[in-house]
């Protein structure tokens, strides 16, 4: 063995033979317990950064854990390979999509394998491959067989330089990231899954997922936004129309002072046939932003149609204005505005001087009407009878009142809509449609699936190659001519299954082979960012329940254990350029000056030895250049460095902030394994005798059962990776004080040893894997058992008994850890130190806390 510690070389030979003996490679094994630990796949951008290199640590460690653990463990990987970004890429490089993303994926998978993550290859994936979409393609034609596919007119942004539709991301304070044109709001037919009938059922199965955190579920309750309450008609007066509208609220319907409609409602369309001025404003809230973010924040704007509506409950005729703050997208596209008690209706009356009556008198009594709406429930003021109620006795009352007269309904609503899958891009799974010249829309038969996307295009920044290409749209459908829908699928759906895919990811002549699917899912163990805990995993969710009603999979729920990972930080650093703007500078550029303690002083560029503004930690990212090349590291480290790093930094939730100093003491600590081995080896190795062990041997013995027990429950129930790596580092500091001289020795370091390098092997599996075949194991490291512990090394022969006088110590004696408590009194009082402050005096009480203190009080 070499005595100096060469990450490079090893992580290299022992990545190769891991490669060539295909060891991370899985079948079914139905007489085998399985675990399944899948980490979100990346979008193939080019190069891992640190957040990737965080998320896949955190995947393989676990995987390698459950893996010692017996289990037959899969853990695959693939690419997210559609979407904008290969796009604008692909724009500003002058190539095509397809080459720019292969190029990427080669580049990446090189990069993962560099870090010795532990990937089924074989069963990869990139969801811009036709074997991919295909099944994509087949399985949204079923659906459309079974009614939950349809098509309707939606909002969408629309570039009127550029004449595309463009992604939200690219609306730059309203106006196109390329043309600079102002973006208005167009109605275009656009196809939607129904996921709203899958409501209740992902409302209800979040309670199944105990493995999942509270904070995500919370998450997915308030996207779904369930809530109970009253579909109202009002009257429109001097015509037989109705307004009818959706409150969770009928016990203000007393504060009513106006309704409000969607600039798109059938109402205001009309009434604006005769109204010139009302015409021009609906026009203009074609541009408004229709994020409800933004609708809580705009500035609230409005017009009156002139028409008027009848109050269901006083007959009077109330106002009916057009309003930007309400969507024809949710709802029935009107409100009835209580401004009293809802804040988006009472800046809306504040700033156009309508009534505002307070009908809710707040248990709590704060709240000042003038100053804004009181939105908390209390009790009913200024409503006719109903006054004195609380607010859900009024809701029952005034419901069952409307309901009698037939202008009302208790009703259920959801603030989830259904999911649109449109996207007016080109690098994405064309929509396996056909548009028929009778207006009619059919799918795809399935003997033309895939329908291919064409990968050798040329970008024109404008239009979507297959929009622009008459031959590509042209195809007939029982002998008639017929288009191939242009619109591409949302990249969330190609994310929805592909878990599941990698279950069979060889089958060709299915989406899934149901034997293998079910064998493997549900995932065990699901990893990725918070910041998916919303569209992807509800769209995952739903689309599992779709994969199992069409009798692909048996389970209910994609993923059972869920672990949202906190975001990498790191320090950055700037100058203010003449402009007064500020010119990122990248942490490797610069050189700190730190005190005593460690604190930076001061910061000075590299190259020209000036100082730097130091801005703090803020999210690794590349418009403040503090992005750390995972690449840059592995070279200098070595992969287990980054890895161990990665690990210990902080627990797996939270944020992690980027130190160098850090990554240098990882690879101290390695460096102290290593010599620990090598002095071992060199001191004659291991030797499994029976040999009888000193005070001091059972003594260290026992520290090492006390580790494995303590890092068993943080790797695996706990999943507190840092604190599993902190006492590995206890153990090792006790090993290092510990003789190598005698057999005995040896074979308790030799033990200690080993069961070291089989805990730190989820984590720096090279290192691990070369020490385990230096200690002379034939097998390797990754076939071979997590280690158990020995409950017999726990007992102590042994306590130490700290002795009080008055609450003071006066005495610490060894005693035998059997003895009773009649035993360690007399050793007690027998002990020369005790007796220099007893002798004399009377003893009060003798309190004894078994193994650890006894107290005496004397006066």
């Amino acid at each position: 063995m070499q005595e100096q510690y060469n990450p490079s070389a090893i992580e290299q030979a022992i990545q190769q033979r891991w490669q060539e003996n295909k060891v991370f490679e899985v079948t079914e094994q139905p007489d085998k317990e399985k675990f399944y630990c899948l980490s979100m796949f990346p979008y193939p951008s080019g190069k891992l950064h640190m957040g990737h290199v965080r998320n896949y640590t955190l995947g393989d460690v676990v995987s390698r854990y459950q893996r010692m653990q017996g289990k037959n463990v899969l853990q695959p990987m693939g690419w997210d390979a559609f979407g904008l970004p290969a796009e604008n890429a692909a724009i500003q490089n002058k190539t095509a999509p397809a080459k720019w993303t292969y190029q990427n994926i080669e580049y990446m998978r090189e990069q993962l394998k560099r870090l010795g993550f532990g990937y089924d290859w074989h069963r990869e994936v990139a969801t811009c491959s036709p074997e991919y979409y295909r099944w994509e393609q087949w399985f949204f034609t079923k659906l459309y067989e079974k009614g939950l596919v349809y098509k309707k007119n939606a909002t969408v942004n629309w570039d009127p330089v550029d004449q595309t539709v463009l992604a939200n991301e690219q609306v730059i304070d309203g106006r196109g990231w390329r043309s600079g044109a102002k973006v208005e709001q167009k109605e275009i037919p656009q196809w939607f899954i129904k996921i709203t009938d899958y409501a209740d059922e992902l409302l209800a199965d979040l309670e199944q997922l105990d493995g999942w955190p509270e904070q995500v579920k919370a998450m997915q309750r308030n996207w779904i936004g369930r809530s109970e309450g009253l579909a109202i008609d009002f009257k429109v007066a001097n015509s037989d129309q109705s307004i009818n509208v959706y409150t969770t609220r009928p016990d203000t319907i007393y504060g009513v002072t106006y309704m409000g409609l969607a600039a798109q409602h059938p109402l205001a369309r009309e009434a604006a046939k005769n109204n010139p001025q009302l015409a021009e404003f609906i026009e203009q809230c074609k541009n408004s932003k229709v994020a409800e973010a933004d609708i809580a924040t705009m500035e609230k704007l409005g017009m009156d149609t002139g028409i008027r509506a009848i109050h269901p409950m006083t007959g009077e005729e109330i106002p009916v204005w057009v309003a930007n703050f309400v969507l024809m997208d949710y709802g029935s596209g009107a409100v009835m505005a209580v401004p009293g008690h809802d804040q988006r209706d009472w800046e809306f009356a504040s700033k156009y001087q309508l009534p505002i009556v307070p009908v809710i008198e707040p248990f709590s009594g704060e709240g000042d009407i003038s100053q804004a709406a009181i939105t908390e429930k209390g009790k009913v003021i200024n409503s006719a009878e109903y006054n004195g109620m609380s607010s859900q006795q009024a809701f029952d009352a005034i419901a069952d009142v409307l309901e009698q007269r037939g202008v009302g309904e208790r009703s259920v609503n959801y603030r989830l809509r259904d999911w649109g899958v449109s996207r007016q891009r080109y690098w994405g799974t064309p929509i396996p449609m056909l548009n028929l010249a009778n207006g009619e829309s059919v799918p795809v038969p399935e003997d033309q699936l895939p329908v291919r996307l064409p990968e050798d295009v040329t970008m024109d920044g404008v239009t979507s190659p297959i929009k622009a290409d008459p031959e590509w749209r042209k195809t007939e459908y029982q002998g008639q001519p017929a288009e191939h829908e242009t619109d591409t699928f949302d990249t969330f759906m190609e994310s929805s299954w592909y878990y599941a895919r990698y279950c069979s990811a060889q089958t060709d002549d299915a989406m899934l082979d149901p034997e293998k699917a079910n064998y493997w899912l549900p995932v065990d163990q699901y990893i990725g960012g918070i910041e998916h805990a919303i569209l992807h995993l509800l769209y995952a969710r739903f689309f599992h329940k779709l994969l199992r009603d069409t009798g692909l999979v048996e389970s209910d729920e994609p993923f059972k254990r869920l672990l949202c990972q906190g975001m990498v930080l790191a320090d950055s650093f700037y100058r203010e350029d003449e402009k007064g703007g500020k010119q990122w500078i990248s942490p490797l550029d610069v050189e700190l000056e730190k005190d005593d303690k460690g604190g930076v002083i001061s910061a000075r560029h590299k190259e020209d030895g000036q100082p730097v503004e130091i801005a703090g930690m803020s999210k690794m990212s590349k418009s403040k250049n503090n992005g750390i090349d995972p690449q840059t590291m592995v070279e200098r480290y070595g992969a287990d460095t980054v890895r161990l790093f990665m690990m210990f930094a902080a627990p797996p939730e939270m944020t992690l902030e980027w130190s160098d100093s850090g990554v240098e003491g990882a690879q101290r600590f390695l460096r102290r394994v290593w010599k620990l081995a090598y002095d071992f080896i060199e001191a004659g190795g291991y030797h499994d005798s029976d040999v009888d062990l000193s005070k001091d041997q059972k003594a260290l013995r026992r520290e090492l059962h006390k580790t494995i027990a303590k890092v068993s429950d943080d790797m695996g129930r706990r999943q507190h990776f840092n604190t599993a790596i902190a006492a590995i580092m206890e153990l090792l500091n006790h090993l290092q004080k510990a003789p190598m001289q005698s057999e005995s020795d040896r074979v308790v370091m030799g033990e200690a040893i080993d069961a070291m390098v089989r805990m730190l092997a989820p984590i720096t599996p090279h290192i691990c894997e070369h020490l385990w075949e230096q200690l002379g194991h034939q097998d390797s490291l990754i076939f071979a058992d997590w280690p158990h512990v020995d409950d017999s090394a726990l007992v102590e022969d042994e306590k130490l008994i700290v002795v009080q006088v008055n609450g003071k110590v006066r005495a610490k004696l060894t005693i035998s850890a059997t003895a009773s408590e009649e035993e360690v009194q007399s050793l007690v009082l027998a002990d020369e130190a005790v007796q220099k402050y007893t002798d004399g005096k009377t003893i009060r009480k003798k309190i004894y806390v078994p193994g650890k203190i006894f107290n005496i009080v004397v006066s």
